[in-house]
């Protein structure tokens, strides 16, 4: 495979699988705002920007619920943003026609036709359900239409690194919040993981074993341990007898160095540190996604001015 096609690939499973947390982070922490009038909106707002790497507007103003929209759901520029992140897939698609399949063209294709009508034309709340209801689509074809081989694996491995980095991001939302930011239960609602702990946990709700469950459920897709054990999967299929030492020692290294970091330490000694534990997460992701590039890619890396916490 072109190295310029297995590159859009992977951008297109980490693009994508963007776009969707975003939405789910946002629409947990908006309807917060919405729902809870004690809430300080620019302290609140100030958080999420920093925890998604954006920086707060430099006007010196208060933060409100637009400008957090402005920069994280709606900027086309900005492939941090919902929209911003759904338009490079788009991008990275064309790139590689030859290679996707025409069901996974036209998805990214119409999303992207539709993109302007939903920024505008509809509740923030319906915008975030269409932005995963979109990721979804893609997700399915990835997984039920899709050979299992290079492409697969280059979508895979994109959109898995990408997982674990932002499930990171939504469980320190939470630690950072603190006792005014959404419950570990709504957070469990927003990405989809709310039954299947019930079900793990027979009914108990605990802080500690909602976070337990996001970061090391090895059975939920996305939990950190999950995504990242995936990742390595991926690179192993991908590079099954190394000669030269190169990405299986480094990327593999990072992501089986954190993901091991997060299963062998104490619950307690990890939930007492969540912020400095999910930035470790984050920084293995940023340089696993490196290490890729250095091997299999060519050119710079996509600009992407998030940042670690």
């Amino acid at each position: 495979m072109l190295s310029r096609i297995a590159e859009s690939l992977f951008w297109i499973g980490r693009y994508v699988e963007r776009a969707d947390v975003t939405a789910r982070i946002l629409d947990v922490h908006l309807q917060l705002l919405l729902e809870d009038p004690w809430v300080e909106e620019d302290t609140a707002c100030r958080s999420l920007l920093a925890i998604m790497g954006m920086p707060a507007p430099s006007d010196g103003g208060p933060v409100t619920r637009q400008s957090v929209l402005s920069a994280l759901a709606y900027d086309r520029r900005s492939p941090g943003s919902i929209a911003g992140a759904l338009v490079a897939a788009r991008e990275n698609a064309r790139r590689a026609r030859e290679t996707i399949s025409t069901e996974m063209w036209e998805c990214l294709n119409t999303t992207w036709n539709t993109l302007p009508s939903m920024m505008h034309g509809v509740p923030a709340h319906d915008y975030f359900g269409w932005v995963r209801e979109r990721a979804a689509i893609v997700a399915g074809i990835t997984d039920s239409a899709t050979s299992r081989d290079l492409t697969w694996t280059f979508l895979v491995l994109g959109r898995s690194i990408e997982r674990a980095d932002m499930t990171a991001r939504l469980v320190a939302s939470r630690a950072v919040a603190g006792a005014g930011g959404p419950s570990w239960a709504t957070l469990l609602r927003s990405c989809g993981a709310y039954e299947a702990f019930l079900r793990t946990y027979r009914g108990r709700v605990a802080d500690s074993q909602a976070a337990q469950f996001l970061l090391l459920d090895r059975l939920f897709p996305r939990s950190v341990v999950h995504a990242m054990e995936r990742a390595e999967q991926c690179l192993a299929d991908l590079s099954p007898r190394p000669s030269d030492g190169s990405v299986r020692e480094d990327a593999t290294r990072m992501l089986g160095r954190a993901r091991t970091g997060l299963e062998y330490r104490p619950l307690a000694e990890l939930l007492g540190n969540l912020p400095a534990e999910m930035e470790t997460i984050q920084l293995a992701c940023s340089r696993a996604s490196d290490a890729i590039r250095q091997r299999y890619f060519l050119g710079e890396p996509p600009d992407w001015s998030g940042g670690t916490l």
